[in-house]
């Protein structure tokens, strides 16, 4: 089962969000690459937390912001989910990212990860993260 998300109700961008917790990293690449922050902020739980770098986390509009400015990178995202271990309604996903290619100014940008990412199903049966971790154990 998967349902369209579309934040905005308007033309911007629609993610599908998944029952498979394995895709879900594919759904979340999908709304990275649309450009849109509220695309983008479907794929997470209310309250969900994000470390836009090693020992630091944020939450609300902080995760948002964060995540934005990975957006205003201009590149796309590209995942590959390593491993996806689900118990119940919980899931951890290990994955491979890698944005790739000139930067909206033109210069070249190069970031990759693995990252150890946490989600849970919710009443609806489809994934949003509640903890993402996009540099895993990186110091």
């Amino acid at each position: 089962m998967s349902l369209p998300v579309n934040p905005a109700r308007d033309h911007a961008p629609t993610v599908t969000l998944t029952s498979d917790a394995a895709q879900h990293p594919r759904v979340f690449a999908a709304a990275f690459n649309s450009g849109d922050p509220r695309a983008l902020a479907a794929v997470y739980e209310t309250g969900a937390v994000f470390a836009p770098r090693p020992g630091t986390a944020v939450t609300g509009a902080d995760l948002r912001a964060a995540n934005a400015a990975f957006q205003s990178l201009g590149v796309p995202i590209t995942v590959r989910t390593r491993h996806a271990y689900v118990a119940g309604d919980l899931a951890l996903l290990v994955v491979d990212w890698v944005l790739d290619g000139p930067g909206a100014d033109g210069r070249p940008v190069h970031l990759e990860g693995t990252a150890t990412d946490v989600a849970r199903r919710g009443g609806d049966g489809l994934w949003r993260y509640v903890i993402d971790n996009p540099f895993g154990t990186a110091r």
